[in-house]
């Protein structure tokens, strides 16, 4: 049975909303309990959140080394900041790779999602550092590709994204929601090929 994984950090809703997303992809060619969505836990104090006026985290459960051991397909979910990652979606990687070991996510898949300020914010110098991060650990890149688009969107052909705008106020649009869904669908579609040709 083909299970994956969705990785998300959040100070906004934004990446939390393009996860529901990806995992309606996800679902239209895996269903039931083996696609969950986890947050990385936080490490800012409260009067940090509450300057950058925080919105409430979601009601998901926090990841663990063991679950990305235990996956076929790793999504993560970068809110992009000055082509940095945030220091917690690096904390918990880096604190992973030491505890799994370099073997531990060999030939797993993974791919990546944004939510950036603007599209100049940097999303593909962190597209870089996480396909490096993959690489590393032997966990095979599925990207988004490359596409037409006719409007405003966020997303690079490394992954989906969307557009929260400066003040954060800015929703998801439609056709951002359909592309988070096609990646996802996408994603699931190889990840499920290669599980059921390694189990025959």
């Amino acid at each position: 049975m083909t299970k994956i994984i969705i990785i998300i950090y959040a100070t906004y809703t934004h990446v939390y909303q393009l996860a529901l997303e990806i995992k309606k992809g996800v679902e239209s060619v895996i269903h039931g309990s083996n696609v969950e969505i986890f947050q990385i836990p936080e490490s800012f104090q409260e009067q940090i959140l509450d300057q950058v006026h925080e919105h409430p985290k979601p009601d998901i459960p926090f990841v663990t080394s063991e679950k990305l051991a235990d996956a076929d397909g790793l999504l993560f979910g970068i809110p992009a900041k000055f082509g940095q990652f945030p220091a917690q979606f690096k904390e918990f990687l880096d604190s992973s790779s030491q505890i799994l070991g370099k073997e531990a996510l060999n030939n797993k898949f993974g791919g990546i999602f944004f939510s950036m300020d603007t599209q100049q914010s940097g999303q593909e110098m962190i597209a870089f550092t996480a396909i490096s991060w993959l690489s590393y650990h032997g966990i095979n890149f599925i990207p988004l590709g490359s596409g037409s688009h006719e409007e405003l969107i966020g997303g690079v052909p490394w992954g989906a994204g969307t557009i929260a705008s400066n003040d954060t106020l800015r929703p998801i649009s439609e056709k951002e929601k359909d592309i988070a869904q096609f990646q996802g669908k996408k994603f699931a579609e190889i990840v499920m090929a290669y599980v059921k040709g390694r189990q025959e």
